[in-house]
């Protein structure tokens, strides 16, 4: 018989399986900000200090060391008795963070990486909101993408970062309510005019991740029914299911201005081309998951459910490609044109995965050839003078 969303077995890892997993309502108004950190002593003191900065000083910082080998300890620790050092051997992030959860006090929690920074105003913003919707359970914002030495590359980093925002318009997914003065009579000129929005989130985010986890603040009450990240989800792309999760227990809730430098480019985060991999296959299990449990709730179209699960195996098999494993990308890409038999670009792939090592290595010189050739040909061609 074929499960269904009440019946059917999560992993043994998501916490809220415990019935004492962050019991009590927590510290009145107390953010806890969880913050993962693996051998980031030469930043995480700008992230400590940006959540100590905040206009909102009701805060209290666990960073959970997940098995450092440089002085992340002694750079946490300078940072007083608001800031918690919690340490476990290397489990990895989703680990780091659960550990973290079950540490916390407050009556709201926070999640930053230990590479990015708030602005001032962030915490106070999404409290005010949380205040005000009573029925909301989790609130994120936009970002604002910089260079590892702090460089502005995108005021607004969001709607790039996630492609799914181009599928899931979030002006017409969910409700706008009022700006933020609206909420906070004190909010900083260059946010105040800033649209919120709310709703259910939950159909548009099977169409991919809407959600940045360190822009998020979460409810307790939300957090406790939702646990924690899903531990056997490695390396990258565990964030996904978890935020996908927290949509399909109600509400949240969208302040459309960023409230976050996020770093890019840097070699150790988990967005390095080498996670792809990762990512690709726990954005697979995540979709496949999902569209078990949330049968009879999904609001879609099958035709975007067909195109996303077709996306979602041929992101993989392209990613099995370029690890050199053939035979599991041919795989993937034959059970992507099961949901989009007409796709050209999946059906090439599939060719080129089914040719022998040394032809598919002359098919992809001769690729790259033709780039650099199509390349050099554009910037030798004159510019046309425009017309008056």
């Amino acid at each position: 018989m074929r499960s269904t969303a009440t019946d059917i077995e999560l992993p043994g890892n998501f916490l809220s399986r415990d019935p004492g997993y962050l019991e009590g309502d927590g510290v009145p108004g107390l953010v806890s900000v969880v913050v993962p950190a693996y051998n980031r002593a030469r930043i995480v003191g700008a992230t400590i200090a940006s959540v100590l900065g905040q206009t909102y000083q009701n805060v209290e910082v666990i960073v959970v060391d997940d098995g450092s080998t440089d002085d992340t300890r002694s750079v946490v620790e300078r940072y007083g008795p608001r800031v918690r050092y919690v340490y476990q051997p290397n489990g990895g992030v989703s680990a780091a963070r659960n550990l973290g959860f079950a540490n916390a006090r407050g009556e709201f929690i926070a999640l930053l990486d230990s590479d990015d920074e708030f602005l001032s105003w962030k915490l106070e913003a999404q409290v005010r909101l949380l205040q005000a919707h009573p029925d909301v359970g989790m609130v994120w914002t936009d970002m604002t993408a910089v260079s590892p030495d702090g460089r502005v590359i995108e005021e607004r980093h969001l709607r790039t970062f996630y492609g799914a925002h181009a599928l899931a318009c979030i002006e017409e997914v969910l409700e706008r309510t009022r700006a933020l003065e609206g909420i906070w009579a004190e909010a900083p000129a260059g946010v105040a005019t800033a649209p919120t929005y709310k709703g259910n989130l939950f159909s548009s985010m099977l169409l991919g991740n809407l959600v940045h986890t360190s822009t998020v603040v979460l409810r307790r009450d939300r957090l406790r029914v939702v646990g924690g990240f899903d531990t056997s989800l490695m390396h990258s792309g565990e964030d996904y299911e978890f935020h996908l999760r927290t949509c399909s227990h109600g509400a949240v809730a969208f302040i459309d201005a960023p409230s976050l430098l996020y770093r890019v480019g840097a070699a150790d985060q988990l967005t390095a081309p080498r996670y792809n991999i990762y990512i690709a296959r726990n954005n697979l299990t995540t979709v496949l998951r999902w569209l078990e449990l949330g049968r009879g709730r999904i609001n879609l179209p099958a035709y975007l459910l067909q195109r996303r699960l077709a996306q979602s195996f041929r992101w993989v098999g392209e990613a099995e490609l370029e690890t050199g494993d053939r035979r599991a990308a041919r795989k993937h890409f034959m059970r992507s044109l099961r949901h989009a038999p007409r796709n050209t670009r999946t059906a090439m792939l599939l060719m080129f995965a089914a040719l022998p090592p040394a032809a598919l290595r002359t098919a992809r010189a001769v690729k790259r050839r033709y780039r650099a050739g199509a390349r050099a040909s554009l910037s030798a061609t004159p510019s046309r003078p425009q017309r008056a």
